[in-house]
């Protein structure tokens, strides 16, 4: 069953506005809408990721998605997390590294180093169909074959550039 997904809409200045919209309505102009990503390392240097259902371009990314109405940044990343991923990061404390504005979209893009057991991930099947380990040139390389999704590379090298 399809529901509404309803987003805060956000000014210039990342500030809400108090005004809403419906997931897939076209943005008002002069608005913005919030996306949260996290880049999450592990000991070893490498970066989780995870293949996106065919519906949803069937590329790797970032584990990332859109805060509810009411949520901050860093609840949105919590959520995403437990939801695609099955992992619970709320007693961890993952760094903003970079706020980026992309068109009607700003993307709030975390950063946390931790190790989780791939054995200990539950994925969540209408979003997710996969999920590994890759260190940077694994990725680069996947981003060159066209396999990684284009926003999400941006996001990662956004990210490594601060932490690396």
């Amino acid at each position: 069953m399809y529901t509404k997904e309803i987003r805060d809409l956000y000014d210039a200045n990342k500030k809400v506005t108090g005004k809403t919209f419906v997931k897939g309505e076209q943005v008002p102009s002069g608005y913005y809408y919030l996306i949260v990503a996290i880049v999450l390392e592990n000991s070893k240097g490498e970066f989780l990721i995870q293949k996106r259902v065919a519906r949803k371009g069937g590329e790797w990314a970032l584990t990332a998605g859109h805060p509810k109405a009411g949520e901050t940044s860093l609840d949105g990343i919590f959520t995403e997390t437990q939801e695609e991923l099955g992992i619970d990061i709320s007693k961890d404390n993952p760094e903003l590294v970079e706020t980026w504005y992309h068109n009607d979209q700003i993307f709030d893009i975390y950063y946390l180093k931790k190790d989780i057991s791939l054995e200990d991930i539950i994925i969540q099947e209408e979003e997710v169909d996969d999920v590994k380990y890759a260190n940077l040139d694994e990725i680069n390389k996947l981003y060159a074959a066209g396999e990684f999704h284009e926003n999400h590379y941006v996001l990662f090298n956004k990210c490594i550039e601060k932490k690396h």
